[in-house]
């Protein structure tokens, strides 16, 4: 049953986000490092990817379901997403025809909008991978999509094996993209700043050459049967 068979527009514009204060607080920390203390969830299938490795975005999602090879449902949520949002493309992973390209990444960048991740394809890649705007997705093909299938803007989604509600904190960089809760960005955020601080004092420790090995090995080794009571490395 569709959203206008329910008396219910398929279009959202009536979204809460994430506050631009902790979009810029979260933006300093790695994709890797949110992942972690976010107890390693939320984020995308390895293979939505940036075009280029220096891209970076961090900002509230805009949703968009749409079916394989159509994006006339991200052509909606261009016109209605603020600047600073990212809009964030359930594609379904197909890789048959292009969801977006140079146009419509100027059309979001021009507009304001952070960035772009698509679970599917996109073309133009070597004119968006020179640029400096943000776009991540699963593959490239040269082939157009249609502009004739309904979809979903602003709903709760699934993309690429992440479920992300509109609103959610998106955070991307060369390692991929991971979605933090709106409500809980700030306790992340904090974990975030205590797991940054003991990575840097560890490698600086390595770097000195002191405690090479972690502090915890041989009890977990132990643990695991891989070392028996009274046996080191």
């Amino acid at each position: 049953m569709s959203a206008a068979s329910t008396g219910q527009s398929p279009i959202n514009r009536n979204i809460e986000r994430v506050s631009p204060e902790l979009v810029q607080a979260a933006a300093k920390f790695q994709a890797a490092i949110l992942a972690d203390v976010a107890g390693r969830r939320g984020t995308l299938h390895g293979r939505v990817q940036p075009l280029s490795k220096a891209m970076k975005v961090a900002g509230p999602a805009i949703t968009v379901e749409v079916r394989p090879g159509d994006n006339l449902a991200i052509h909606a949520a261009l016109a209605i997403a603020k600047p600073g949002d990212v809009i964030v493309v359930d594609g379904k992973g197909d890789l048959s025809c292009a969801l977006l390209g140079e146009i419509m990444a100027t059309q979001a960048k021009v507009s304001g909008i952070a960035g772009i991740v698509i679970d599917g394809a996109v073309r133009d890649s070597h004119e968006l991978a020179k640029g400096d705007y943000p776009i991540f997705a699963s593959g490239l093909n040269p082939c157009g999509p249609t502009k004739s299938v309904a979809g979903v803007v602003n709903a709760p989604a699934s993309v690429a094996g992440a479920f992300i509600n509109p609103g959610d904190l998106v955070v991307g960089d060369a390692d991929g993209v991971v979605v933090i809760p709106r409500n809980d960005v700030a306790r992340i955020i904090e974990l975030a700043q205590k797991k940054l601080d003991a990575e840097t004092a560890r490698i600086a420790g390595i770097l000195k050459g002191e405690a090479l090995r972690p502090a915890w090995l041989e009890k977990e080794l132990r643990a695991f049967g891989m070392l028996v009571e009274g046996e080191a490395l």
